[in-house]
C-alpha cells in the first residue's frame, strides 16, 4: 500500500468517527482540527399565547310573582258596600237634618274607605310562575402556540420563534448562528 493511499484511508476514518461526536475544521495552515458542536447563550423565553373566546348559554330558573288581573277594576263593590255601612253608622248619630248630614257624610266616607280596602286586597291577591331565564356568558381560555427565544452567539443576537420550551439555557446552533435543533420555526 502507498503511503497517499494508508493517509486517505486514516484521514478517511477520522473523518467518519469525527462525523458523530463533531465536525473538523481546516485551520488556515492546512491541518485538520477536530471541534465540537457549537452553542448560543438563551437570554430570553417569552410564552406566544392566544386568546379563545367560548360563548355559552346559561340558563337558571326563576319564580316570578305576578298580580291577578281585578274583576272589578273600578273597585265599585267596595266602595258600594262601604257606602252603605258608613251611611248606616252616620244615620244613628244626631237627629233631625244633623241626622240626614251624618248619613251623608258617613257614606261618603264609608264609600272611600271602602275603595281603599278593596284597592289593597286586590293588591295583595298574587299568583306566582316558574320562569326559565337565560343569558350568554363567555368563558375564556389562553393557549400557548410558541415561544419567542432571544438567544446569543459569538456577540450577535438572534430571535426565533419556537414550537416548545427550550429545555436548557444553551441551544446548539450552526457556524451561521441557526438553530440546530428541530423545533425552531422560523427565525423573527
Amino acid at each position: 500500500m502507498n503511503k497517499s493511499m494508508l493517509t486517505g484511508v486514516v484521514l478517511g476514518a477520522v473523518v467518519v468517527t469525527a462525523g458523530g461526536t463533531g465536525a473538523l475544521a481546516l485551520k488556515q495552515n492546512g491541518t485538520l482540527e477536530l471541534s465540537g458542536p457549537s452553542y448560543a447563550d438563551v437570554m430570553k423565553v417569552e410564552p406566544v399565547t392566544e386568546t379563545i373566546r367560548t360563548p355559552r348559554e346559561v340558563c337558571h330558573d326563576e319564580i316570578v310573582t305576578h298580580q291577578k288581573q281585578p274583576v272589578d277594576e273600578n273597585k265599585i263593590a267596595g266602595s258600594a258596600i262601604g257606602a252603605v255601612i258608613g251611611g248606616v253608622i252616620g244615620k244613628q248619630i244626631g237627629g233631625g237634618n244633623g241626622k240626614k248630614l251624618a248619613t251623608v257624610a258617613g257614606a261618603v266616607a264609608g264609600g272611600y274607605a271602602g275603595n281603599k280596602v278593596q284597592g289593597e286586597l286586590q293588591a295583595r291577591d298574587t299568583y306566582q310562575t316558574t320562569e326559565r331565564r337565560c343569558e350568554t356568558t363567555v368563558d375564556v381560555k389562553q393557549n400557548t402556540v410558541g415561544y419567542n427565544v432571544t438567544y446569543s452567539f459569538e456577540d450577535k443576537v438572534f430571535n426565533v420563534r419556537m414550537a416548545e420550551r427550550p429545555s436548557a439555557e444553551r441551544l446548539q446552533v450552526n457556524a451561521e448562528g441557526q438553530l440546530v435543533e428541530p423545533q425552531a420555526k422560523a427565525s423573527l
